[in-house]
Order: structure tokens, then sequence, then C-alpha cells
């Protein structure tokens, strides 16, 4: 779904496909996690919490939704236990009961003292998988934890323990059980694959073995639609082609909020008719040059040796390898950049490392806290790639 203007547009089919993924039902078998990637701003996020959240309720499910960007200032582990703590509340009478049924000993951090349920916290030496088995037995329903932005758990080491706790969870509520009947489901989402991957590539990290799905983005159905929505506004001799309006949607990159951010300044300046599609086409370059101007910025900023190093980061990004910044293939690479660049400078690894530093020092290289690296925003490979083509 995603809203423009008092627009609603679904995505039902998608939702179904996910969640029957997250099962072992469908094409695909999410049941060890659901990793989806996508930009910022193309509509991930709401498909979330307006299409997929209804659809796991609909089939019975209690979902927990937490968006690990929504605080920054908090650590990610702190905001995934808060999630799970609140979800907690409503059970507060069915927790007590438990406790007394199974035995407080069994139950330790279930005490009428220590756990506060008028705040969204877990009890001090309460696990997250005791809280999750826990919310699980209350509920009496399979439950689909959902955390958007998860790559920023790989910031913090709670936030990578927490990834392992979750994982820890996963397979001591799902052992012995299957498809419906499964105790725990995870989805985890994220504006950039690179950083996301970051949870599944590699032995010693919290999901490896899984992939990254990509999130389908916004596609002709979708302008279309919104096409019919906007030209009941209009009046007849001035309405809107849907392929003026989805080559508009590509220029900047399929994200709903920047169309909408064009078509209410179409709307200031309507034209005739004819005019439209060019009134359009020319808002969209702007708002695309404006992000564009931002980069080659950056870009002409940086030495020669930081250009190199990022370039060799980009095509790593684009053909899904992860950039491993001190090994003789990157060396190389880099090597190869700047001899292209007209340098003669011998990049090792002191040279990488420091290009690196003052890469995040700029804000355009990420990197974990496990020494994990990729771009912070990967719209800047797509810049720089247009830029070598030009």
């Amino acid at each position: 779904m995603s809203r423009n203007n008092g627009f609603v547009f679904r995505r039902p089919a998608l939702a179904r496909s996910v969640a029957d993924g997250l099962v072992g039902a469908g094409l695909q078998d999410f049941t060890s996690g659901l990793f989806l990637a996508a930009p910022r701003r193309t509509g991930k996020s709401t498909f979330l919490r307006e299409d997929l959240i209804p659809e796991c309720q609909a089939r019975g499910w209690l979902t927990v939704y937490v968006d690990l960007w929504a605080d920054k200032e908090k650590d990610p582990a702190d905001l995934i236990a808060s999630a799970i703590a609140g979800a907690l509340v409503p059970f507060e009478k069915g927790i007590r009961k438990l406790a007394k049924n199974i035995g407080i000993e069994k139950l330790s951090f279930v005490r009428t003292l220590s756990w506060d349920f008028t705040k969204p916290q877990l009890p001090v030496g309460a696990t997250l998988t005791q809280a999750l088995e826990l919310l699980h037995s209350a509920a009496e329903k399979s439950v689909v934890l959902v955390i958007d932005e998860a790559q920023h758990a790989l910031t913090t080491a709670a936030g990578i323990n927490a990834m392992f706790a979750l994982k820890a969870a996963r397979d001591q509520l799902n052992q012995g059980r299957e498809g419906e009947g499964s105790g725990l489901h995870l989805v985890f989402t994220g504006s950039n694959r690179d950083k996301l991957a970051h949870l599944v590539l590699g032995k010693s990290q919290p999901f490896f073995g899984s992939s990254i799905t990509p999130f389908p983005l916004l596609g002709k159905e979708f302008t279309q639609a919104y096409t019919l929505h906007l030209n009941a506004h209009l009046a007849e001799t001035n309405q809107f082609s849907a392929a003026d309006i989805d080559d508009a949607f590509e220029l900047v990159g399929r994200r709903p909020e920047m169309l909408r951010t064009i078509i209410g300044e179409v709307a200031l300046e309507l034209g005739e008719a004819s005019n439209l599609g060019q009134l359009l086409q020319s808002r969209a370059e702007l708002l695309r040059a404006g992000v564009w101007t931002e980069f080659e910025s950056a870009w002409n900023a940086l030495t020669i040796p930081q250009r190199a190093v990022l370039e060799v980061m980009v095509e790593r990004s684009q053909n899904n390898e992860p950039f491993a910044p001190f090994t003789d293939s990157t060396l190389m690479a880099v090597g190869k950049a700047l001899e292209n660049m007209g340098s003669d400078v011998v990049p090792g690894t002191q040279t990488i490392q420091a290009c690196i530093d003052a890469l995040r020092d700029k804000e355009l290289v990420w990197k974990s806290s496990r020494g994990g690296y990729a771009l912070e925003d990967k719209s800047f490979g797509d810049w720089l790639s247009a830029r070598k083509a030009r």
C-alpha cells in the first residue's frame, strides 16, 4: 500500500505471498526468517504496516513491530526488548496465571514486584527468548516479529547480541513445530542491501546461510491507479497520462513520496493537457538533479585515493560482493582505479584504512560494530555509475 494525497494503493497479493513464505507454504521459503531489502522511501515500511501486518493478524498471528530508526539515541537492543515488553502488557493477567501454573521457579523473572507492566521494558535478567516464549504461551498464537531497518542493530554490540538471541528464540520456539503452528516468525527489513547482508554473510553472523530478498518496487499498477485518482480531480481537458506519471516515477527511483512532491509542484502551474507530461518530467529531473548535485559536491571534496576506494566499494556493491578492505584483490582493484585516475600512488593497508576513516567521517561509508563496510547510501553508487557512463 502507498498513500498519496488521500490515495490508497494496497498490495494484498504480495502480503499473502510473503505470509505464505513465512510458514513454508509459498514459492519462497522464509521459515528461517525473511530479509527484505529496498531503498528508502519506496513504500517498504508502509507495506509492512498496512499490508503485511494486517494479513498476519487476519491469519490469527500476533504481530510485534519495531522500527530501529524510530529513536537513534537508543540502543537497537533496547528498542527490540521494549517492543516485546509492550506486546506482553495486554496479557498481564494471563502471565501471572501462567507463572503460577508452571511454578515461579521456572519463570524466575516474572515476579509481582520486579515487573512493572506500566513500563515498556523487560525485567532485569529476562532474555529475549524467555520473553518471546512467554508471549507465545500467553497469547496462544504464533508470534511474528517485524524489525524495520534491522541493519541498525549491527551498529552496537548489544544489537548484534540481540540478533543472536532472536535466532536462538526462533530455534527454540519452532522446535518440533511446522508451518502455521510455528511459534515465531521473523521479518527483517533494511533500506540498504549491503548493510542488511551483514546479518547473513559469514559464519560468524547470526543468520548465516539466509538470503536477502529484494522488495518488489511499486510498478505500473500503482501509477495507473494513481493517475486515475489524480484525473478524477481534474478537468476532462486537463488529464495526466499514466505513461508520463510512470516516467516521472522512474526518474525519482519509484519513490511515492517524491512523486507526490512532483505532483504538488505541477499542480501549482498546471498547463494544457499536452504540457503536463513535460512539466512532470522537468520537475522529476530537477528533483533528481538536486540529489545528484549533493553527490557531485561530496565526490569533488574527496582526495584521489578516497575516490579510488569508494569506486571499488561501489563496484563490489553492484556485484553484491562484500567489501574486504585489506585483501590482495582489493589492493589491486584500488591500485588499478588510482592508475585510471592518473595517480601513481601505490596503495597499502594504511592508505586504505585512512581513506575508509575519512569516508566514514564524511558519512559516505558505514561500518558495523564487527568491522564490515558498506555504502551509507546506495543511491551514491547509482550516481557514480551514471557519472562514469557520461
